[in-house]
């Protein structure tokens, strides 16, 4: 065995040990290295040039160069050819006038970071991240940005994991660490040192949105407020949610009741009435879901095949329909509709 072999061959034990999301990013570097010189299997175009209209953009795991790379296929033909650009993230997030790239930057010293570009794939702003990256949103307005890294520890289904959480505006205006936001369960506020925030998603307006927190082993949806810098605790045992485009559902995964380490499956809230549907998505779906319309889901599922390779597939919200493979090879949604 090479030295070269011998590296990522230890890069991937390690990684398969940490598990989760944190450890896709570098089960999937590590893969990478000895794929991007297969054929790819799907079919696809690399382009320069970005992409426009409906759409659905993601990151690509098919073998070959343009693995790891950020691709997108068309709404109405989601099987079709795929256009590949040359941006690397290691998640990825659209809208029609953005596109947040969470990215670990390989060198002598690895660093990790996450930059926002315009609809011309022109950088408009870079931030440093502390860990691996974990998660990112931009509001529907392309106003607001979220992203999550891991501080310590690479998985959610590690017991000592640490994460670290920021709101800020397109334009430059940061919010902090949502840490230091009040969190409040049940009428008390949790000062713990152990509490953690992750897993942004935008309401409609400025300044409402919705995330995780955890503290003391207990997960809680949360409801945030930008200008009252509060996160108030609407439903425990409840991660990484996404609101719905008609802000009447909140999907996110949940730990499946006696599974250790854990397993997450899918479950939909209504917000107006209070019940909770939980999907029939098999496997461990260990990712922030996205909505392809008001009633259908889109989530990522790595493969147990073929180390950092995923599909993404779809599940209606009815609690009664099977999940079913919507685009092969990819990761990380977002569904842009101009």
């Amino acid at each position: 065995m090479t030295a070269r072999r011998r590296s990522i061959a230890a890069v991937l034990v390690s990684a398969v040990l940490l598990g989760g999301a944190g450890g896709y990013g570098i089960v999937a570097w590590a893969a990478s290295q000895e794929r991007r010189t297969g054929a790819s299997t799907v079919q696809a175009v690399s382009t320069d040039i970005v992409a426009t209209g409906d759409r659905i953009v993601f990151r690509n795991t098919a073998s070959g160069d343009g693995y790891g790379l950020v691709a997108s296929v068309p709404l109405a033909d989601p099987a079709g050819e795929r256009s590949v650009t040359t941006v690397a993230c290691d998640r990825v997030y659209a809208t029609t006038a953005a596109q947040m790239c969470l990215h670990i930057d390989r060198g002598i010293v690895t660093t990790f970071a996450a930059t926002l570009r315009g609809a011309d794939a022109a950088e408009l702003r870079s931030w440093p991240l502390p860990g691996i990256p974990s998660r990112t949103r931009i509001s529907a307005n392309s106003h607001l940005v979220a992203m999550t890294a891991f501080v310590t520890g690479e998985s959610y289904g590690t017991v000592a994991f640490s994460t670290q959480t920021t709101i800020s505006t397109a334009d430059g205006t940061d919010f902090g660490n949502l840490e230091d936001f009040a969190l409040m369960v049940d009428g008390d506020r949790i000062t713990a040192a152990d509490r953690n925030i992750w897993g942004v998603t935008f309401a409609s307006d400025d300044s409402t949105f919705y995330a995780t927190a955890a503290s003391a082993g207990r997960t809680w949806l949360v409801q945030g407020d930008l200008a009252a810098r509060t996160l108030t605790a609407i439903r425990e045992s409840a991660e990484c949610p996404s609101l719905s485009p008609d802000g009447r559902h909140v999907a996110y995964k949940k730990v499946v009741a006696g599974t250790q380490p854990p397993i997450w499956s899918i479950a939909v809230l209504d917000l107006g009435t209070g019940v909770e549907t939980l999907l029939p998505a098999p496997g461990n779906v260990d990712d922030q879901v996205e909505w392809l319309d008001d009633s259908t889901l889109l989530y990522g599922l790595a493969r147990t095949d073929v180390v950092g390779d995923s599909d993404v597939w779809s599940i209606s919200i009815d609690g009664v329909s099977e999940p079913r493979l919507f685009i092969p090879h990819a990761w990380s949604p977002s569904v842009v509709r101009t």
